[in-house]
């Protein structure tokens, strides 16, 4: 019989490990899989890189002219559970993004907005065939990341200061839940965010987003002190128009839906990391925007 212990890990690792999807600007990072894990110190890193070099106006596609965003979201975060049932989180990202246009062309590197959230198990069940599992999570994020952008206009089609701002200004409410399942070898996975947004500064305010992802996946391997499991994932992201001192903003809204694999891994019950790719294969947006093309996404814990 499999090492139950290394199995347990395995399980929180699948439901927790990858990053909970939000708007490039604000993405939270929930190790679950380390809050379920025992009491102690947890901490890890989290990287997703977006592509956007595709240009929409309503929908519609329009020849880009050199317009585009690469973007960088590295997330450091560190916790603490205090049993098996409560944790505390704080994520911090850093940002870096590579921005141009024919007329212009640049980069931005900083510190984004911190979140402090709190990972909480609502029901768990376990048998050596059968592991059902539902988290919840509620924290807040706070102004720490620079603003200045969203005090610019517009320097070139598709893209505004909204999009590359590395902070909002803002203090917003974060709320999620999220479930794993298995039976034997197969597993499935489901997680949502919601973010409620206030007004920041420039009198410029996000549209509240919410984001999701999960999908179905097999353990490869499930050995005594390693697991291998390959997921096929869906996630997605929406959110309504921003504002600007009341007005809203035609070029903010949309919702996307990306597709793609995803593996994950775990060694001994201490480390727990995954790597995996999206493709967009639903756009939904207003305005003129730039819309990703791809994004590529990684992240690994350890628990003390």
């Amino acid at each position: 019989m499999k090492n139950k212990k290394i199995l347990a890990f395995a399980v929180l690792a699948a439901a927790g490990v990858q990053p909970m999807f939000a708007c490039d600007f604000c993405s939270v990072y929930s190790a679950q899989q380390a809050e379920g894990a025992g009491k102690g110190f947890f901490a890890g890193g989290a990287e997703q890189f977006t592509s956007f070099g595709s240009l929409l106006n309503d929908n519609n596609p329009e020849s880009a002219n050199g317009e585009y965003i690469d973007s960088s979201i590295f997330q450091a975060f560190a916790g603490y559970n205090f049993n098996r049932w409560v944790g505390v989180q704080l994520n911090v990202p850093v940002i870096y993004r590579v921005y141009g246009s024919p007329m212009r062309s640049g980069s931005d590197f900083g510190l984004g907005d911190i979140s402090l959230v709190g990972n909480f198990v609502l029901f768990q069940r376990s048998t050596d065939n059968f592991t059902f599992r539902w988290t919840a999570l509620a924290g807040m994020k706070f102004p720490t990341g620079n603003s200045s952008w969203l005090g610019r206009d517009d320097f070139a089609p598709g893209i505004g200061g909204h999009d590359l701002a590395l902070g909002s200004g803002s203090f917003d409410g974060l709320f999620g839940t999220g479930f794993f399942t298995r039976w034997k070898k197969l597993f499935f996975t489901g997680q949502m965010q919601y973010a409620v947004r206030s007004q920041g500064d420039y009198q410029h305010q996000y549209a509240n987003d919410w984001s999701w992802a999960g999908g179905p996946g097999v353990y490869l391997a499930l050995e005594d002190n390693y697991t291998v499991a390959l997921q096929f994932a869906v996630s997605g992201e929406s959110k309504g128009k921003d504002t600007f001192a009341g007005v809203p903003d035609n070029d903010s809204a949309e919702t996307i839906i990306y597709a793609g694999p995803q593996i994950d891994f775990t060694w001994s019950e201490n480390f727990g990391a995954h790597i995996g790719a999206d493709l967009p294969v639903s756009i939904d947006e207003t305005g003129e925007q730039l819309v990703p093309d791809y994004r590529i996404h990684a992240a690994m814990t350890w628990r003390f």
